[in-house]
């Protein structure tokens, strides 16, 4: 049993995490040790915002914080609002309020059981695993744990290649859009482009169109399409999932299970009841894919499958619509290749290449804001994040070959070049490249649940 832990990540993988161990019976107190990065403790930066139009986009009766309460978030508003059912898509800042009621609750519960959480609002610098046990530094301080989770959540967003320094130092382009989206500035420009149209730009365009009514909006992707939505009522998994599953794992090919994926959709009344059928599969499908088949589905069917399976609710997509057909929207297919200061410098340039990448066509569009939404960052090698770069210049953890966090067990267990370690888990999006469904609330709770286990059974 390892009793002195260290949690590292303040965002809901790490609540997740702290709330399984103290509601277990060990036979001798733990002593946790929970760097949260400053913020409140629990909500991250998915929940940390305060916007009504940011919406949940799972429903609530699927959202509960722990394996053993799926239906935990959903008790939590029902007590405040009984009408509210378990086929809604709830703000995300009601979800962060069930995450620090839990955490409150669970503090309680161990404080009572004589465990010992000290919450740490900074930032681990260093992590070093050792044979024995793991050492975590903070600015001179230096505690010893048995064990040490790192729940990061999403890494630091950086700039696309092809964007100037020109064009970042004038602040007109934006890399992270959640500090924009809380405190909008005054200035506000006529013509917004949005790089990205996965659920973060949604957030992003809808959150900016009700702030600034007279603004008009473009939003650029490879494919130019959005994420499907969800139906307005629930559909049911495909009955016969798991001949589809056993065709998918007898020959671990990705255009054989396009083929497959797209003759189970055609007997089915919706698709929606396919691709929701293979989740529960999904890891040890990925697992079964080698690494150039996997690199394949990067390239070619990735953008597909994430607007099929992370849909988002109806009223969002409606949103969407209705300011396309007002004309504030448009979305256009391309890939971005520059963006620099304008001339004036009162706005950027943006030059793209089409979708059929002919130099030829390249066009250029203006703009006096560009929001980068493209979605979570999970290459640890290239990463700013202080922690991370150390642990990877420090060969601690191997970064996943195709950018998907890091090489890790399907139970959580960073690998060395030696092997696994024992005493250095990962949670989260870190493990995107081990499972791949690894960065939404059902998939979290698992993980969760599997590595406390793994730390009380030492």
């Amino acid at each position: 049993m390892h009793r002195r832990v260290a949690i590292i990540g303040g965002g809901a993988a790490s609540a997740a995490l702290l709330g399984e161990l103290l509601a277990r019976r060990p036979p001798q107190p733990l002593h946790l040790d929970w760097y949260t990065g400053g913020g409140t403790p629990a909500r991250g930066v998915a929940y940390s915002t305060g916007s009504e139009r940011h919406l949940l986009n799972v429903r609530a009766a699927s959202m509960g914080m722990f394996a053993g309460k799926p239906q935990g978030f959903l008790d939590f508003v029902q007590r405040d609002d009984p009408s509210v059912a378990g086929t809604d898509f709830l703000p995300r800042r009601r979800y962060g309020d069930y995450l620090e009621a839990e955490v409150a609750q669970a503090l309680a519960f161990g404080r009572l059981h004589g465990h010992d959480v000290q919450i740490v609002p900074f930032a681990a610098d260093a992590v070093v695993p050792e044979t024995g046990g793991v050492s975590v530094l903070r600015g001179e301080d230096v505690h010893r744990v048995d064990a040490a989770v790192l729940a990061l959540g999403a890494l630091p967003p950086q700039p696309l290649a092809g964007v100037s320094d020109g064009a970042l130092a004038g602040g007109r382009y934006v890399v992270d859009p959640w500090p924009l989206l809380a405190n909008p500035p005054a200035d506000v420009p006529e013509h917004v482009v949005v790089i990205g149209l996965g659920l973060t730009a949604a957030d992003v365009l809808l959150e900016l169109a009700a702030r600034w009514p007279e603004t008009r909006f473009t939003a650029i992707s490879r494919h130019g399409m959005l994420p499907e939505p969800h139906l307005h009522t629930t559909s049911l998994p495909a009955e016969d999932s798991a001949l589809l599953v056993e065709a998918m794992q007898d020959e671990p090919d990705v255009r054989r299970w396009l083929r497959l994926l797209r003759e189970a959709i055609a007997q089915e009344e919706d698709w929606r009841s396919v691709i929701d059928s293979l989740r529960p599969y999904t890891p040890g499908l990925w697992a079964a894919l080698p690494l150039d088949q996997r690199a394949r589905f990067q390239r070619h069917a990735r953008w597909a499958w994430e607007r099929a399976r992370h849909r988002m609710p109806p009223s969002v997509h409606e949103g969407l619509a209705e300011l396309e057909r007002s004309g504030r929207l448009h979305r256009q297919r391309g890939q971005l290749y520059r963006v620099d200061a304008d001339d004036d410098g009162n706005g950027l340039r943006l030059e793209l290449h089409p979708h059929d990448r002919d130099a030829s066509k390249m066009q250029t569009l203006h703009a006096g804001l560009v929001v980068q939404s493209v979605g979570m960052d999970f290459d640890v090698a290239g990463t700013p994040h202080p922690l991370m770069r150390q642990l990877v210049v420090n060969r601690h953890v191997l970064p996943d070959p195709l950018g998907l966090g890091c090489r890790a067990t399907p139970q959580g267990r960073l690998l060395h070049d030696g092997g696994e370690w024992s005493r250095l888990f990962a949670i989260g999006s870190l493990l995107r490249g081990t499972l791949w469904e690894s960065t939404a609330m059902p998939e979290i709770r698992q993980q969760a649940r599997a590595v406390a286990d793994q730390l009380l059974a030492g």
